[in-house]
């Protein structure tokens, strides 16, 4: 059983600040697929729940005019693996997160709750590092941006106020276009596991494919939070 004491649908990203702001100990929720787990353990025990599942604005992967793409937290695991924007432009981010866990896993689950969850081991934060994804964090006191390798502040947390709401992740044009990468999961099984390492590099070579221009090695579960090599990059 859960011990929950309430869980409460927000409407929209105002209605979860507000509810949020109205109770410190309450969270955010949005698949579940790791606060259940943790109410479940005794964890969060107790604690409110502020669902953000079903806020249509924070769905959807989206281009931007000078090329942004834009990832809504929300976004499941699957719609990211299957977007035509992913599989065009950031196919390495779309076979990360098609590692997690199993299909229900990758239906349910959002990229927004796996990357603010503050696991080393998350499969698509090591990767987000390469990509220099920006963090969009919505609060009472407005709009703020925190560059993903700067989110982490140790195992299990990150700097998202209590009463922020994740609403995007930003991806510039320069951090995809014209790079290619792979994310590497290495675990005691195939399927079904949490990775015990996980390595992200992405190279950029020159136009004759013969000297490679820039290079970003990030590493997951090798350290208390996802990292960047940048000591190795400039090797």
């Amino acid at each position: 059983m859960f011990d929950i004491k309430y869980i409460y649908e927000a409407e929209s990203v105002e209605d979860a600040l507000r509810a949020l702001s109205s109770d410190p100990s309450s969270q955010v929720i949005s698949g579940g697929t790791d606060v259940l787990i943790r109410v479940r353990e005794g964890k969060d025990a107790g604690c409110g729940l502020v669902s953000i599942h079903n806020i249509p604005e924070l769905k959807g992967i989206g281009m931007e005019a000078d090329g942004t793409i834009i990832i809504k937290p929300a976004t499941s695991f699957s719609h990211i693996t299957n977007h035509p924007l992913i599989k065009k432009h950031l196919n390495m981010l779309g076979e990360a997160v098609d590692q997690v866990g199993g299909p229900q896993v990758r239906n349910t689950a959002t990229i927004g709750g796996n990357i603010c969850n503050g696991a080393t081991s998350a499969d698509s934060a090591s990767t987000m590092c390469t990509l220099n994804a920006v963090v969009v964090l919505q609060g009472p006191q407005g709009v703020r941006r925190v560059p993903v390798t700067e989110f982490y502040t140790g195992p299990g947390r990150t700097v998202r106020r209590q009463n922020e709401v994740c609403v995007a992740f930003e991806i510039a044009r320069e951090d995809y276009e014209g790079w290619a990468g792979r994310y590497i999961k290495y675990g005691k099984r195939k399927a079904m596991e949490i990775a015990t390492l996980g390595c992200a590099v992405r190279v950029k070579l020159s136009a004759d494919r013969k000297i490679i221009e820039d290079v970003r090695l990030a590493y997951g579960v090798a350290a208390p939070t996802p990292v960047r090599c940048l000591n190795a990059e400039n090797a």
